[in-house]
C-alpha cells in the first residue's frame, strides 16, 4: 500500500495514523508539510518531504482574494513535490490531506486515479446581518461569524468570507471522499457534498492521559500548586492562543467574582499571546493585555499565573492538578483539549454551544454554561469546586466520559476508524 500524507503542518491531525501505518510491513507512507511543519521523528519508514512556496500574496492583491492566492501558491508547491515524485515511479494509492491551504488543489491533474480523501475541518457559513442583534445566543442557529455581539460582523466581513469559501467548495469538489472530525463540523458543509464525508475523529492519546493524585506543577512565581489540594484549589485554562473564540475575554470577566468568592483558589492559564482564529485587539498588542487593562486590577496577582505555552508534559501536569477546568468556544472547532480535559478527568466548565453538546455529557464530571456570560461562566466554576470539596478530583473520574458513543475519541478506535473511513469509502 502507498499512502501520501499532506499537511501544511504535518503531521497535524494525522500523527496517529502516520505511525501506525508506517509502521505497517509493505506499506509505503510518505508525508508532505511546508517548511515550518514539526514533522514526526521518530518513526522509521516515514519519510517526510518540506516544501515552500515560492513567493508570498502580493500586497496589492484584493483582501476578498488573498486566501485563494494564498492556496494557489501552496498548491503550486506541492504539485511540483507530487511531479517529483511521479519522476521517480511513486504513484499513491490513496492521498489524505487536510485540504485547508490549498495544498491538494492540483493533487488530481498529477495523479488523477489516485483517490483523494479530504480532512473536512471546516466550512464557513454567515448569518443574514437583518436582525442579527436581537438573535439570543443560547439559541444561536448559525456558527462563529457574528455569534458573539462584541465584534459585530460588516457585509464587507460575509463577502469576504464567501470569497474564501471558493477553496472549500474546490477541495469538496476534488476530493473523492472526505472525513470530518465531528457531526457538527461535517454539518457545516454544504448539502450537496454530505453525502461524500464520514465522521471519523482524529483520537486523542487516551493510553496515556489520565488522572495523578500525586501531581504536582511550578508557577513563574514559585508557587507550588497539587492535584487534590483542598486548600489551594485550582481552576484551569487552556488554549493554544488566549483569543475570545475560545471565550478568553468572557473567562477574564468571571475571574474577579471568583476569586472574591473563593479566597484560595488559583488560576493557571495556559496560551501564547498570538492569533490562531479571528484578530488581534485594536487597543492592545493582544488579548491577554487587553483583558488585564480591563480586569487586572480585581484580580490577586498571587494566585492568577500566566505560563504561556507549555511542553505537553506540563501541560497534561496542569489539566491533572485541575479541580475546575473552563472550555469555552465559539461554534466552531472543537479542540483537543476539552477531550483530553476531559479524559484527564478533570471537571469541566464548558460552553454551551453545538460542538461542545455533542461530546459533554452534563452531570458527568461536567456543567455546561453560557460562552459569553462572565457571571454564568464563574457560577460553574464556583459549582466545580464546591464539588470537589471534601473530595478527591480522581475519585469522580469516569471513563466513560471520555468513551462517548463507545470510544471513537480513544486512539486505537480512531486508527481503525479513520482506517476504514479512508480505504473503506474509497473502494479500497
Amino acid at each position: 500500500m502507498r499512502i501520501l500524507l499532506i499537511h501544511q503542518n504535518f503531521p497535524g491531525q494525522f500523527r496517529h495514523v502516520a505511525a501506525e501505518w508506517a509502521r505497517r510491513p509493505g506499506w509505503q507512507v510518505i508525508g508532505i508539510g511546508r517548511d515550518t511543519a514539526p514533522g514526526l521523528p521518530g518513526v522509521p519508514g516515514l519519510r517526510l518531504i518540506r516544501y515552500k512556496p515560492h513567493r508570498g500574496v502580493h500586497r496589492e492583491q484584493h483582501h476578498y482574494l488573498r486566501r485563494m492566492e494564498d492556496a494557489v501558491l501552496h498548491g503550486q508547491a506541492v504539485a511540483r513535490v507530487l511531479l517529483q515524485l511521479k519522476k521517480e515511479g511513486f504513484t499513491p494509492d490513496v492521498i489524505l490531506a487536510h485540504p485547508g491551504w490549498g495544498e491538494t488543489l492540483y493533487a488530481k491533474d498529477v495523479f488523477p486515479h489516485t483517490r483523494l480523501v479530504h480532512y473536512c475541518e471546516w466550512f464557513y457559513n454567515t448569518p443574514p446581518l437583518d436582525g442579527l442583534d436581537q438573535l439570543d445566543r443560547a439559541t444561536w442557529p448559525y456558527a462563529d461569524v457574528g455569534y458573539d455581539p462584541e465584534f459585530p460582523v460588516t457585509f464587507d466581513d460575509l463577502a469576504r468570507i464567501r470569497s474564501w469559501n471558493a477553496l472549500h467548495l474546490l477541495n469538496l469538489q476534488n476530493c473523492d471522499a472526505g472525513i470530518s472530525p465531528t457531526h457538527w463540523q461535517k454539518a457545516q458543509h454544504p448539502a450537496a457534498y454530505l453525502d461524500k464525508i464520514t465522521v471519523a475523529h482524529e483520537g486523542i492519546d487516551t493510553e496515556n492521559l489520565g488522572p495523578d493524585p500525586n501531581a504536582v506543577i511550578k508557577t513563574p512565581s514559585g508557587e507550588i500548586l497539587r492535584a487534590n489540594d483542598p486548600d489551594k484549589p485550582v481552576i484551569t485554562y487552556v488554549a493554544r492562543n488566549l483569543e475570545p473564540y475560545r471565550g478568553f475575554h468572557t473567562f477574564m470577566r468571571a475571574l474577579p467574582a471568583v476569586q472574591r468568592e473563593h479566597k484560595n483558589a488559583h488560576v493557571v492559564i495556559v496560551g501564547g499571546d498570538e492569533v490562531s482564529y479571528g484578530a488581534r485587539p485594536k487597543d492592545a498588542k493582544n488579548w491577554r493585555e487587553k483583558m488585564l487593562a480591563e480586569v487586572g486590577s480585581q484580580l490577586d496577582p498571587t494566585r492568577t499565573h500566566f505560563v504561556g505555552k507549555v511542553p505537553y508534559a506540563d501541560y497534561k501536569r496542569v489539566l491533572q492538578v485541575s479541580a475546575a477546568h473552563v472550555y469555552l468556544t465559539y461554534p466552531f472547532v472543537l479542540s483537543w483539549s476539552c477531550l483530553e480535559a476531559m479524559a484527564t478527568g478533570c471537571f469541566v466548565v464548558g460552553s454551551d454551544t453545538a460542538p461542545v453538546r455533542e461530546v459533554l455529557v452534563e452531570g458527568q464530571r461536567s456543567v455546561k454554561v453560557e460562552t459569553l456570560q462572565s457571571k454564568a461562566v464563574g457560577g460553574g466554576v464556583l459549582l466545580a469546586l464546591s464539588l470537589g470539596e471534601g473530595g478527591s478530583s480522581c475519585e469522580f473520574f469516569n471513563a466513560a466520559s471520555i468513551d462517548n458513543k463507545n470510544g471513537v475519541f480513544q486512539r486505537a478506535a480512531y486508527i481503525a476508524g479513520m482506517t476504514n473511513a479512508v480505504f473503506g469509502v474509497v473502494g479500497i
